[in-house]
């Protein structure tokens, strides 16, 4: 009889297991969704305020957001983390980079291009995350995967080509505003490799939880630094605004905090740490694709041809990327085979 019982027993681990994962990849696809409005947000809200206040105001709100999850699932679980010296370090590093670094240099960039542009630059983030997860994490990267990252980069290429030489005012883009989401990417990539390996020991909600928090209270200490600078070399740096913020850039403020980075960082940390991080990056690709058509539609932005190319050499090779993880010969093995 324990020879008979023993398949059901182990067939309901897997089945949960299966389950787990499939709920994985859509707290995933779901957080790209959100995250490509994110752009679209950021964008109003720079119509009336300066980057580091718009980014401050953001991570203020998505504070607030995180509020109810502590609250009821702080008690139940308990965020009380014993954290080792070299678990603070990489939750301190994870932080600084995934919060103030990546946030104030992507929207320092979006003032100097379209959303449209920058949305697409995104576009080549889950081959990047692809190959960073196989050079640091140990999952392979065959000769097709190399060839797609290959074609990915060349496509951002593009699309940064594609852009005015200079600064070329408001809804315009430009290589200076292209290169600096490029380079927001790479501290993007550091934030979820390092919040994967810390979720590996400790709770998804509980590292979410404290990344928000402390990347915070740093982007207020860099944001309280510049104003302090300004005030002693006697540059011009306007006060935090409040009373004229329109009711439009308060919901674009709000929405960006509690649903694009709140919820979305909630439920990405959940997500990779039940999938692959180099396959769950497909569902990144949402955002390029989304927040390409509001900046169009919504705001009246032009792609030339360099970016349409471009941004359908990033998207093809993601795709392409995705369907071969999925096939019976994936590139990336090792975190199936346990």
């Amino acid at each position: 009889m324990s020879e008979s019982i023993r398949p059901m027993a182990t067939a309901k681990p897997h089945a949960f297991h299966q389950k787990l994962r499939l709920f994985g990849y859509g707290a995933c696809a779901l957080a790209g969704c959100l995250w490509g409005t994110g752009f679209y947000f950021g964008r109003l809200a720079l119509d009336e305020m300066a980057v580091e206040h718009m980014v401050l105001y953001r991570f203020l709100f998505a504070c607030l957001g995180l509020l109810p999850v502590i609250l009821v699932h702080g008690s139940r679980y308990g965020f009380r983390m014993r954290l080792n010296a070299h678990e603070i370090k990489l939750l301190l590093i994870a932080s600084g980079l995934g919060i103030p670094v990546q946030f104030l240099v992507q929207f320092h960039g979006l003032t100097m291009t379209t959303v449209s542009h920058a949305a697409l630059m995104v576009g080549a983030m889950p081959v990047l995350l692809a190959a960073s997860a196989a050079l640091f994490t140990g999952e392979r990267l065959d000769r097709f995967g190399w060839i797609l990252l290959f074609l990915s980069t060349s496509g951002a290429a593009l699309v940064t080509l594609g852009g005015h030489r200079a600064p070329s005012g408001h809804g315009q883009p430009s290589l200076t505003g292209d290169l600096l989401i490029l380079s927001s990417l790479v501290t993007s990539l550091a934030w979820i490799l390092l919040s994967k390996k810390l979720m590996e020991n400790h709770l998804p909600l509980a590292i979410t939880v404290y990344t928000v928090f402390s990347g915070t209270a740093m982007l207020a200490l860099v944001v309280a630094a510049e104003s302090a600078w300004a005030t002693l070399t006697h540059h011009a740096f306007a006060p935090m605004p409040f009373a004229h913020v329109s009711p439009r850039a308060w919901i674009a403020l709000a929405a960006s905090g509690v649903l694009c980075t709140a919820t979305t960082t909630l439920l990405w940390n959940w997500g990779i740490h039940h999938v692959p991080a180099s396959r769950a990056g497909v569902f990144l690709n949402i955002e390029p694709a989304l927040g390409s058509a509001l900046g169009v539609e919504l705001l009246g932005e032009h792609l030339g041809p360099y970016a349409w190319i471009g941004g359908l050499l990033i998207l093809g090779a993601a795709l392409a990327l995705t369907a071969r993880s999925g096939a019976s010969h994936p590139e990336f093995a090792s975190e199936d085979a346990s």
